[in-house]
């Protein structure tokens, strides 16, 4: 049998390779990586803290950032690492509004470059969120139109040692504020204490960035919408109706 002349073979391999592509194609755009809202998390860092075996050192008394994420995918580009250099210009408003309160150090980069790796280069795919800078300055700036600390100022709800809220009348009045329900998240009793803790509250987007309701459907039977990440409060639960404590700072 004559050998197969070299432009058949060549053409042969690059119709192979092109098929391999479009399966790979297929399999990320049906895959782990198609995701339909976006999700902006905040946490109370006296939660937080709380959650964790070592505590944190002077936490916050304000509602931080924990992440921006994509519903369903996570770590959807290995090869695009994080880079510090490249959010230089917004390090102030970084270390204020989305400290690492577990894994304290001079940038807080342990905590970036995790939510960069995690759910950035998830959510990267869109224009608005397609590069780390836009990823991080864009969370910023929901953060800072959300405004979740005034707006639980304006309802009454603040830190407290003795006093507890229910947690409908948390999410109702949040949800006539914003005009979509959040999710709320608390961490459970722990053996000898009466009432969960109010942990994380997540506010969520469309695509376009528009307000939609969080509960809508998303990764059916994700618990506690991802909670957790980089050790951040592991044991956070979507909260019980019923009582919950607001804890003040330590």
């Amino acid at each position: 049998m004559k050998p197969a002349a070299p432009g058949r073979a060549l053409l042969c391999a690059l119709g192979l390779a092109l098929w391999l592509g479009c399966a790979r194609g297929l399999q990320r755009s049906s895959g782990s990586h198609d995701w339909k809202k976006l999700i902006m998390v905040h946490h109370w860092p006296a939660t937080v803290c709380k959650s964790t075996e070592h505590g944190c050192r002077e936490p916050p008394d304000y509602w931080t950032i924990h992440g921006l994420w994509a519903d369903k995918a996570d770590m959807c580009n290995r090869s695009w690492p994080f880079k510090l250099d490249e959010i230089k210009d917004l390090m102030p408003d970084m270390k204020m509004y989305w400290p690492d309160l577990l894994h304290p150090s001079p940038n807080s980069s342990f905590l970036w470059k995790h939510e960069w790796e995690k759910h950035g280069t998830c959510v990267a795919q869109l224009e608005a969120l397609g590069s780390e800078r836009k990823y991080f300055g864009k969370a910023l700036d929901l953060y800072r139109a959300l405004a979740l600390n005034s707006m639980l100022q304006k309802l009454g709800v603040v830190p407290s040692g003795g006093n507890y809220y229910q947690v409908s009348d948390i999410k109702d009045a949040l949800s006539s504020l914003y005009g979509v329900p959040p999710k709320i998240q608390c961490l459970p009793p722990e053996q000898g204490e009466e009432v969960q803790l109010l942990g994380q509250i997540e506010l969520c987007f469309t695509k376009d960035l528009q307000l939609r309701g969080c509960a809508e459907p998303g990764r059916p039977g994700a618990p506690a919408g991802g909670a957790g990440g980089a050790g951040l409060a592991q044991d956070l639960q979507v909260c019980k109706d019923g009582p919950v404590l607001y804890p003040p700072p330590p």
